[in-house]
C-alpha cells in the first residue's frame, strides 16, 4: 500500500479551473462516496477543497491514482489531458511533505496562515463520517496536525502574516482617501467574510451590510458588527448604496452579474466602487472588472498584496521545513513497520493454530491418566518442533550459499545472544 496525493492550487491551475473542482464541505462525504464507489478497492480517501487548491489523498495502489485523475476530470466537466497538465501526484514521502507543509501553512497563498489548519480538520471529520478514513490516513493527517503546532509554537512563520481579507481592507485604503466614510456591502456569512468584516470594522466605516441567502445566519454575523442586514434577493436593486463590496459564498454560479453592476455605476453617478471577490468558484462576473469606475479583485489578484513580508519570514521557513523533514521520516517509518503486519497477523494465526493443537493433543494425554510431567514434556517437545520445522528444512534445502546466508538468518531469529563469534563481527 502507497499513500498518494492528487491535486490543483493557486500555483498550477487559474481561478476558473479551480472553481470547476471546488467542493463545499457538505458536498465532500457524498463526493468521496461516489469517487470510493468508482474504484474496484475502496482505498482510504480524504478530500481537501478551499478557495486556493482541491486536493484528494488516497491510501492505496498506484493504478488508483490514474482512475481518480479520470474520475475528477469528468466530475469537473474538463478532460482528463487538461486536469493532468495542471495538477500535481505525489507518492508516500513525497505525499506525506506535501500533506505537512499545507498543515503548517508553507503551501498557501498567505505564508503561514492558519484557516487551512482547520479546512484540514474539517475534511478529515467529512471523510470520517464517509467512512473513507482508515487507519494510514488517519495517522498521516493526525501527524499533520502535531506538526503544524510544532512549527507555529517554535518558530515565526504565522508572525505578520497579511491575509487575505486584510490585504482587501489595505487595497480598499488604496482606493478611497478615508474608510470611515465608506458603506461596506458582505455578501456570505462564513468564515472569510466574518475575517473580513472584522479587518473593516477596525476602520469604523460609515456603515455596513450583510446580505446572505439565509437571513437567520447573516443576522448573526451582523450582530456583532452592528451591522445591517438584508436578504441576497434585494442585493440587485441596492447594489449602488455601497461603496465597497466583498463576497464569499458557495454558490456554484456567480451571483453578482454583469447588469446588475452596470445599473449600479449609473445610479452611483461614475462614483468608484471597489469589489474583491473572495469566492471560488467566481461570485462575481469576471465582465465586471471592464466596467470604468470598478475596482475588482480576485483572490489571484491579492497574491501579490500578501506576499509583502514573505523574505523576512524565510529563516522561519528553514526552521520549519526542518521540523517537518522530521515529521516524514517518522511518518514513512511507521508506514513501512505497516506493511509488516499481513506477515505478523499470519505467523500469530498459525502460532495460535499450532497451541491449540498441542493443547488440545496434552488434553487427550491427561484424560488418559499420563502425567502432568510426562504431558508438559510432550507440549513443549510439540511446538518446538512446529517452530523450528520450517527453519531446519530450509539449512537443509538449497545450494551452499543459500545454506549460509540461511544460517546467519535463522542464528539472529533463534539464537540471538548466543550468536558465534564470527557471525557477531559480521
Amino acid at each position: 500500500m502507497s499513500v498518494w496525493t492528487l491535486g490543483i492550487n493557486h500555483t498550477t491551475a487559474p481561478l476558473d479551473l479551480r472553481g470547476r473542482f471546488a467542493f463545499a464541505i457538505d458536498q465532500i462525504e457524498p463526493t468521496l462516496r461516489g469517487l470510493r464507489e468508482s474504484l474496484a478497492r475502496r482505498p482510504e480517501a480524504t478530500l481537501l477543497s478551499t478557495c486556493n487548491r482541491t486536493e484528494i489523498y488516497c491510501a492505496g495502489g498506484r493504478s488508483e491514482l490514474d482512475h481518480t485523475m479520470e474520475w475528477l476530470a469528468h466530475r469537473g466537466g474538463v478532460s482528463p489531458a487538461l486536469l493532468r497538465s495542471h495538477a500535481y501526484t505525489l507518492e508516500n514521502d513525497q505525499a506525506a511533505r506535501h500533506a505537512f507543509r499545507v498543515a503548517s501553512g508553507l503551501d498557501s497563498m498567505v505564508l503561514g496562515e492558519p484557516q487551512i489548519l482547520g479546512q484540514m480538520k474539517d475534511a478529515v471529520r467529512a471523510a470520517e463520517d464517509a467512512g473513507a478514513m482508515g487507519t494510514t490516513l488517519h495517522q498521516l493527517f493526525q501527524r499533520s496536525f502535531a506538526v503544524a503546532k510544532e512549527v507555529r509554537t517554535s518558530t515565526e512563520i504565522g508572525a505578520h502574516s497579511i491575509s487575505l481579507a486584510a490585504a482587501s481592507v489595505r487595497l480598499a485604503g488604496q482606493l478611497f482617501e478615508d474608510l470611515s466614510n465608506i458603506k461596506v456591502l458582505f455578501v456570505g456569512a462564513g468564515e472569510m467574510i466574518d475575517l473580513a468584516a472584522t479587518h473593516f470594522a477596525a476602520k469604523n466605516p460609515k456603515a455596513m451590510t450583510v446580505a446572505n441567502r439565509t437571513l437567520e445566519r447573516g443576522e448573526k454575523l451582523a450582530g456583532r458588527f452592528g451591522a445591517e442586514v438584508m436578504r441576497l434577493a434585494d442585493l440587485p436593486s441596492r447594489l449602488h448604496e455601497f461603496d465597497a463590496v466583498i463576497s464569499c459564498t458557495a454558490s456554484t454560479l456567480p451571483i453578482i452579474g454583469l447588469g446588475a453592476v452596470e445599473r449600479a455605476v449609473k445610479l452611483r453617478k461614475h462614483r468608484p466602487m471597489f469589489m474583491v471577490d473572495l469566492a471560488v468558484p467566481r461570485d462575481i462576473e469576471p465582465e465586471v472588472r471592464e466596467l470604468s469606475d470598478i475596482y475588482l479583485y480576485t483572490v489571484d489578484d491579492l497574491a501579490h498584496v500578501v506576499q509583502t513580508g514573505k523574505d523576512s519570514r524565510q529563516a522561519a521557513v528553514a526552521q520549519a521545513e526542518v521540523i517537518i523533514d522530521a515529521g516524514v521520516q517518522n511518518f514513512m517509518h511507521w508506514l513501512d513497520q505497516r506493511r509488516s503486519v499481513p506477515l505478523i497477523q499470519q505467523l500469530n494465526a498459525q502460532t495460535d493454530e499450532w497451541r491449540a493443537t498441542e493443547i488440545a493433543r496434552a488434553r487427550k494425554l491427561l484424560a488418559r491418566g499420563e502425567s502432568v510431567e510426562t504431558v508438559l514434556e510432550a507440549l513443549s517437545r510439540g511446538l518446538t518442533q512446529k517452530m523450528l520445522h520450517g527453519a531446519l528444512a530450509e539449512l537443509h534445502a538449497g545450494n551452499a550459499d543459500n545454506r549460509e546466508a540461511t544460517a546467519q538468518t535463522v542464528s539472529r531469529l533463534f539464537l540471538r545472544g548466543n550468536l558465534p563469534q564470527e557471525q557477531k563481527e559480521r
